[in-house]
């Protein structure tokens, strides 16, 4: 028996040590000399002006990448195939107002959160709507695959009493639609309804009431546990030194970045 049991102690450590050695994810980003880095059209996180990637998220990563000592390169997706283009291996992290879900955790692996976000109702300025019950007989649009969207299916009270959840494939296509007037509102992270209203203020606002508050982090593979956790520890280290805060503030006007 006695032998058994360090038998089975010998097989365990043995998996236990093949699989910590599987994990070369951080290895491989430096390997390569770049760090893929996925995104979509998501002001002012990440979007593309002129061509070229910008925001928020694309700023912190690029610092990132560069302590890294490898190139950040920005990879635009569709967000409803956000898991897929992680595990197709193409791309390295998922990095645009990504929020921290159960259901998610079950399909990647998340830093620590580096922002806080409520999901919130926008709408053009000469609306009624300040509170959930507003949205009765509305449309109202979400990005596909997004945390709004979440937030509406969930919240059972306002997606019985909607009209139709208009679903867009990014938020940008959302907000031409409210302007056009194809839908009454959005429901959104409050960071983009934040910057809309911050662009124009006197198109937009946003609702009183709001559905609830999240976390965003960054997504990697599942098992990518490496690069993840150098990842949090370079952002531990720019939230030291205030390189975190410097962007956040050239952002939103002020230090919103958590640790």
């Amino acid at each position: 028996m006695k032998k058994l049991l360090v038998l089975l102690m010998i097989v365990l450590l043995s998996a236990c040590s093949a699989t910590a050695k599987a994990d070369t994810s951080l290895q491989k980003v430096i390997d390569s000399g770049k760090l893929i880095f996925g995104y979509t059209e998501y002001p002012p996180l990440g979007f593309t002006v002129d061509g070229s990637p910008t925001g928020f998220d694309v700023e912190i990563a690029t610092e990132v990448a560069k302590r890294l000592n490898v190139t950040l390169v920005p990879q635009y997706i569709d967000w409803d195939s956000k898991v897929l283009e992680l595990n197709n291996r193409n791309v390295d992290v998922i990095w645009n107002g990504l929020t921290i879900t159960a259901d998610r955790e079950k399909e990647m692996t998340f830093s620590k959160p580096y922002l806080n976000n409520r999901i919130v109702v926008l709408t053009l300025t000469g609306t009624s709507i300040s509170k959930l019950s507003d949205l009765t007989g509305k449309k109202v649009g979400v990005e596909l695959q997004s945390s709004g969207q979440l937030a509406v299916e969930e919240n059972k009270t306002v997606s019985a009493s909607i009209n139709e959840l208009v679903k867009y494939t990014t938020i940008t296509e959302a907000i031409l639609d409210l302007n056009a007037g194809g839908i009454d509102a959005i429901v959104a992270d409050e960071i983009f309804a934040r910057y809309a209203t911050k662009t124009n203020p006197t198109l937009y606002k946003i609702a009183d009431e709001v559905f609830n508050s999240e976390n965003y982090g960054i997504g990697f593979r599942k098992g990518d546990v490496t690069l993840q956790t150098k990842v949090d520890s370079i952002l531990d280290d720019m939230a030291k030194d205030g390189t975190a805060a410097a962007i956040s503030i050239k952002w939103f006007g002020e230090n919103v970045f958590i640790r």
